[in-house]
Parts: C-alpha cells; sequence; structure tokens
C-alpha cells in the first residue's frame, strides 16, 4: 500500500508505479468517485459516449446484404479463429 501527501494546493502525486500499471500520463484526465467507503480514482473516458444512432449509416456497404445465417456463421467463425490463436 503505498501513502501520499496532501499539498497546500489539494494536491497529490500518484506513485509511477501506480501510473505505470495503469498506462496514466502527464495531463491524463482522471474521474474521483465519492463513495462511502473513501473515494475511487479512475482514469476518465479517452472518448464520449457515442449512441448506436450517433453512427447509423456512417459505414458504407455496397455489397448484397448478408442473411442472419451468413452473419451467424462469419460470427462463429471469428470465434474459432479466436480461440485457435489464444491457444498458441
Amino acid at each position: 500500500m503505498s501513502t501520499v501527501r496532501l499539498s497546500s494546493k489539494g494536491q497529490i502525486v500518484i506513485p509511477k508505479t501506480i501510473r505505470d500499471r495503469h498506462h496514466w500520463h502527464e495531463g491524463q484526465v482522471l474521474e474521483i468517485i465519492e463513495t462511502d467507503n473513501g473515494l475511487v480514482l479512475q482514469g476518465g473516458k479517452i472518448f464520449p459516449q457515442t449512441l448506436l444512432e450517433d453512427l447509423a449509416g456512417r459505414l458504407k456497404y455496397d455489397g448484397k446484404a448478408k442473411t442472419l445465417d451468413e452473419m451467424e456463421a462469419a460470427i462463429a467463425k471469428g470465434a474459432r479463429e479466436k480461440v485457435e490463436n489464444d491457444r498458441r
């Protein structure tokens, strides 16, 4: 467990080992969540929240529409390939 000291400006220094472990860097946005047990510090979101409706129609596809069977077969193939690659 690491300890830190609060400065007169209300600042703390997060130990380098913790910053490295969480891939936090200078200028990183962090979120502070207050709980009944204390504070939780987590890396802020890199991208703003996006809804599916915001993206619909952005990716163009000129081919013939795929059937559900074709989509399910492609998903199954991708899953099998991932399992095979993970075993290597």
